[in-house]
């Protein structure tokens, strides 16, 4: 097969087909970034959840001289009904599910409180004595929680035994859905540029349909034939893959790293490694749907 011919082929379809070229390529383009983007997104909820969960706590918060839930009766926690908690999270049965333990009084309670709401107006109306006393506690696996939860719930002077993982399962379920949204949108997206890239096999090799009756009748095979169209493909779809490779890359750098990094400094992002993946990933489905969908249509054009 002569490569110089088939290029020369290649050239004059892409010239002949410009707009639909153009059109393949930006259509490729936004395509495969939701995709690279919703993948991100899949690997930034993954490493979130590692982080916060691995730091997420147990609270075990004692009655207060107002609380009447639990098993409270408008009566703060006696000296004895501490000590109690305390003997159970260090006893046999918990303390090999748990990392470390603090306890944190009204006043500690009071002052974090303050830290935390400083701007707020509420600091004006909240004192030490409407606080709960709390046992903050890190587990080994913060997954076995459900243990504390059912040993400590019943015990005399608990309010309530709170997995604060709880507290981040609904954001999490948020940036799931956003993720799944993403890769909806994609797979719509991907669907419409490989119907876009056979109607532009299509067009071009109707647009060359003389010339291909004479390549038939010197005897040209199959292959020679369709090389070039399937070549028009892959070029259009490439370029719209490598703009879409750019478009993450970027995304990753100047959006995550340099923007959200350094303003959430307690958060693990994902990073250019993660980006280094992604890219090349999206780079090769986009080549492949294009290889493909091109192939199939100029083969059912031609009737081979």
């Amino acid at each position: 097969m002569r490569l110089g011919l088939v290029m020369s082929e290649v050239g004059s379809g892409l010239r002949r087909n410009a707009s639909m070229v153009v059109s393949v390529v930006l259509v490729t383009f936004i395509s495969l970034t939701f995709v690279g983007t919703a993948i991100l997104l899949q690997m930034q909820i993954n490493q979130m959840k590692g982080y916060w969960y691995d730091r997420a706590q147990v609270a075990v918060y004692l009655c207060t001289d107002t609380d009447t839930t639990g098993n409270c009766t408008g009566a703060k926690a006696t000296e004895d009904q501490r000590k109690q908690v305390q003997a159970q999270l260090d006893s046999s049965t918990l303390k090999p599910y748990i990392e470390k333990t603090y306890y944190e009084d009204q006043d500690q309670a009071f002052t974090r409180f303050k830290e935390q709401f400083k701007d707020s107006a509420a600091t004006e109306f909240v004192k030490p004595e409407y606080l709960n006393e709390t046992f903050w506690v890190n587990l080994k696996n913060p997954s076995q929680a459900d243990v504390l939860v059912e040993s400590l719930s019943k015990v005399a002077g608990v309010q309530s035994v709170v997995d604060q993982r709880g507290y981040l399962q609904p954001i999490f379920n948020l940036l799931n859905a956003s993720s799944y949204t993403a890769i909806g949108i994609a797979a719509l997206m991907l669907v419409a540029a490989v119907l876009l890239i056979a109607t532009t096999i299509r067009l071009s090799a109707f647009s060359r349909r003389r010339e291909l009756g004479i390549m038939r009748l010197v005897g040209a095979s199959n292959r020679f034939i369709q090389t070039p169209f399937v070549l028009e493909g892959v070029i259009a779809a490439a370029i719209g893959a490598v703009l879409a490779g750019g478009a993450i890359t970027a995304v990753v750098w100047f959006f995550v790293r340099n923007f959200l990094a350094e303003r959430f400094t307690g958060t693990a992002f994902i990073g250019m490694g993660d980006a280094a993946i992604v890219v090349p990933s999206v780079i090769v489905i986009g080549v492949l749907l294009a290889a493909v969908s091109a192939s199939i249509a100029i083969r059912r054009y031609l009737k081979v």
